[in-house]
């Protein structure tokens, strides 16, 4: 599907050279003189290597339609994660890769969705929020407000992140996937 170069967005598949490319940043950039023109910074599907390319907004890029699915985590084998579809009870395989920073973050039986073009996998999406454990936390100094301060505290899958001084070690938290915060103590 044709689309003009200026309504490309992040998370968007594109084809480009002959080749498939994911838009991981976009900017409209406006010089003082001349045109607009567009910066987008896109992965290969295929190889993983990053380009930056340049268009005018008038021009047209060919966008691929992606097809979003729900798939169960399972286990992991070796840099291969194993999914299962839970309609078909099929395992279906994706690369650790395209779960970047997030990897950490995998649970069990884990409802992922992933965004498939033409029966490939190009995007992997976790939930927004995780329920994971303290198992450090540094003791609260005396002083401090609980408004503002926080202190680093390391979650059971090994990710650091920071904590109001009231929690302890021990205690479980829901923390966001996409940049390890802290959202609030767990419910149960």
């Amino acid at each position: 599907m044709k689309q003009q170069a200026n309504l490309i967005r992040a998370g968007q598949v594109i084809e480009h050279d002959g080749r498939r490319w994911t838009v991981l940043k976009q900017q409209i950039i406006t010089p003082g003189k001349g045109g607009a023109f567009i910066q987008v910074e896109m992965r290969d599907l295929k190889t993983g290597n990053k380009t930056n390319e340049r268009w005018r907004t008038a021009d047209t890029v060919e966008r691929l339609i992606t097809e979003d699915k729900e798939y169960n985590y399972s286990y992991m084998d070796g840099e291969t994660l194993v999914l299962m579809d839970p309609e078909t009870f099929e395992q279906f395989m994706i690369p650790l890769e395209l779960l970047g920073d997030q990897a950490p973050f995998l649970q069990d039986n884990m409802v992922l969705n992933v965004n498939l073009v033409e029966g490939d996998p190009v995007a992997v999406t976790l939930p927004p929020h995780v329920t994971l454990e303290i198992i450090e936390a540094d003791p609260v100094v005396k002083g401090q407000t609980a408004s503002s301060s926080y202190k680093p505290a390391k979650l059971s899958n090994g990710v650091k992140t920071m904590v109001p001084p009231f929690i302890e070690a021990g205690e479980r938290i829901v923390v966001r996937t996409d940049d390890a915060t802290y959202v609030e103590r767990a419910k149960s």
